[in-house]
């Protein structure tokens, strides 16, 4: 499977927001990674595993330090890629404390 593709329709309720038949898994990689871990189905995550890859989606998480997902999502894809429960806790920390944690 090539990773410049389009993405499959199947995925498009998920960017709902944004211009569908433009977004491309390569330009657009960041937007689409975050958009499947937060909102995405088990279908549409299953989706970005095969295309992108877990090594490639551990290292994500750890460069955005998990941004913009849950806590219970951290928790979640905390277990799933056994990263460190100090660097998970401070992460949920953080999204906790940022400006939607408090709603």
């Amino acid at each position: 499977m090539s990773a410049t593709r389009i993405l499959p329709k199947k995925l498009r309720p998920f960017f709902w927001d944004y211009p569908f038949a433009r977004l491309s898994i390569t330009k657009d990689r960041d937007l689409i990674i975050r958009r499947l871990l937060s909102s995405g189905s088990w279908d549409a995550v299953c989706w970005v595993r095969r295309q992108i890859g877990d090594q490639t989606l551990r290292e994500w998480l750890i460069s955005h330090k998990g941004r913009g997902l849950t806590p219970r999502q951290l928790r979640f894809w905390g277990v799933v890629y056994d990263l460190p429960t100090r660097q998970i806790n401070s992460w949920v920390r953080a999204a906790q404390n940022g400006v939607w944690g408090n709603r």
